[in-house]
């Protein structure tokens, strides 16, 4: 569904990713994982559209996504959950829902809401609230339930446990992996790489802008220098 090749990108004149190459599987979750500033948030921006590149090519169901703007990129299916959640904290929940559904119609727009009331019930009860009252972890929920209000084929999730507490965790990677199982392809940047590769179908390990390391979730889970180095094992 996703294929990424050769891949460079740069802040000023500093170049942050080097020739990155992925391909994501349609209906897979894959997880990015490694270390702060390793690039991982970067390569999502650069899916996404806000991050520009110096080098390489991005395909998206077959359709190159060179030049294409962001905007154009959520008509096409792909969305972006960000780091940080960066919900409007003086709108309501269902407001900010709302928002992520641009691009579709108002009946699309209903059906979308009641999806993310069924899929975390907590937001139905806050419906009216400002967005801003919420915990965190019901800011990240709201977070992934609008950027699923585009429909889009394709999640950009970045760091969606950061800051919970170890229950509301399990409560969003519940969300993600029932995603998956419904068709959802997801590209997971988490912190907590046991958990990200506990669940991935397919995995790479990024250093210093790079690929290092690629396989499924479960290869890289048994890798000894991946368990040394982000396993804490």
């Amino acid at each position: 569904m996703l294929d990424v090749a050769g891949l460079s990108s740069r802040y000023g004149r500093v170049e942050v990713l080097h020739d990155v190459s992925i391909t994501v599987s349609r209906g897979h979750i894959f997880a990015l994982i490694g270390a702060n500033g390793a690039g991982k948030t970067t390569l999502l921006r650069a899916i996404s559209g806000v991050q520009p590149v110096t080098a390489g090519r991005i395909t998206f169901k077959e359709r190159s996504l060179n030049g294409v703007k962001a905007s154009t990129r959520v008509k096409m299916g792909l969305s972006q959950s960000p780091e940080g959640r960066q919900v409007f904290a003086g709108l309501s929940v269902e407001d900010n829902l709302r928002l992520g559904a641009w691009t579709r119609s108002k009946a699309d727009s209903d059906r979308g809401v009641q999806a993310a009331y069924q899929m975390f019930p907590i937001l139905h009860e806050k419906k009216g609230l400002p967005a801003g009252s919420l915990s965190g972890g019901q800011q990240q929920m709201l977070a992934i339930s609008r950027a699923l209000m585009s429909q889009p084929d394709m999640l950009l999730l970045d760091e969606p446990s950061m800051g919970l507490s170890p229950l509301l965790i399990d409560q969003v990677f519940e969300a993600v992996c029932s995603l998956r199982d419904r068709g959802l392809t997801v590209v997971l940047v988490e912190q907590n790489a046991n958990l990200a590769l506990s669940i991935a179908d397919q995995a790479c390990v990024m250093e210093t802008g790079r690929i290092v390391l690629t396989g499924s979730g479960s290869a890289l889970q048994a890798d000894p220098r991946v368990r040394e180095l982000y396993l804490g094992e």
